[in-house]
């Protein structure tokens, strides 16, 4: 893991001042997205050489409050992560990666993703305080940019009690809308791995989510694969990538169902 995180600090400082993205160029001027939730949030995929390259037009939140060129792991900065080993290849690179080079325009990402985490850790005012965090740390990058938009994966472990989940997803959305003051923030949630005995109740209720919750959708996790076996909720990188891509897509389609509504 110090390997790696020396590798992402060395290029981004080998690509010149011009990557660490300055807080003074202007309010709206990066496209801001929060990136929350569990495990496969956090990124279990290996990285590989074929992970290793450091995005254009996209920066990562750090620990300083600065902006600085993204590349694996992403979740290495959040406040509430597990320990750094554990951080790996998550969807949040290629849903940004997808999102600039659809739109043109830089992206920001704040990544603060828990392992573990169950919905009930994520709400606000619970204990462990992930909600605070969260908002803590987007505030700190709102002064980059805008923020456009939250993707939210999380659900294995809760994934036993499906029936009871929408009602605290609901409550997050609409806390979270109503601390950014943006009443139709897209949010968008995905899937649980296929593969797993609980997730086809578990998905169906997700798929529900915009009948809930306007200006929200979810994110098929059709055709990805394990990274060990079908006892693991954990995707693989390439099924990382996928999501990311997928992610982006949908909430592109949000975004465009938002705009066309005002």
């Amino acid at each position: 893991m110090k390997r790696l995180v020396r590798y992402c600090l060395f290029i981004a400082l080998s690509l010149g001042a011009g990557h660490v993205y300055p807080a003074t160029a202007g309010h709206d001027t990066l496209d801001i997205y929060l990136c929350i939730g569990q495990s496969n949030m956090a990124g279990r995929g290996i990285i590989t050489d074929a992970y290793r390259d450091t995005l254009k037009h996209v920066y990562l939140l750090n620990g300083e409050g600065a902006m600085e060129a993204a590349c694996h792991p992403l979740n290495r900065y959040s406040s509430i992560r597990k320990e750094p080993g554990m951080q790996k290849v998550g969807p949040a690179y290629s849903f940004a990666e997808a999102l600039t080079g659809r739109t043109g325009r830089a992206i920001g990402l704040v990544v603060n993703a828990r392992g573990g985490s169950s919905i009930n850790a994520w709400l606000k005012g619970a204990d462990e305080g992930y909600y605070d965090e969260a908002l803590s740390r987007l505030r700190q990058a709102l002064k980059f940019g805008k923020l456009r938009g939250i993707i939210w994966h999380q659900g294995e472990a809760d994934s036993k009690y499906p029936e009871s989940y929408m009602a605290k997803l609901q409550q997050l959305v609409s806390d979270l809308r109503t601390d950014l003051g943006d009443p139709s923030l897209p949010f968008v949630v995905g899937e649980l791995a296929r593969w797993l005995p609980a997730s086809p109740a578990f998905n169906r209720m997700l798929r529900k989510v915009s009948r809930y919750i306007p200006y929200t959708a979810c994110v098929s996790a059709r055709g990805l694969t394990p990274l060990i076996d079908k006892t693991d909720p954990h995707f693989d990188a390439a099924s990382q990538e996928k999501l990311g891509k997928r992610y982006a897509t949908v909430l592109t389609n949000v975004q465009s169902l938002r705009a066309t509504a005002r």
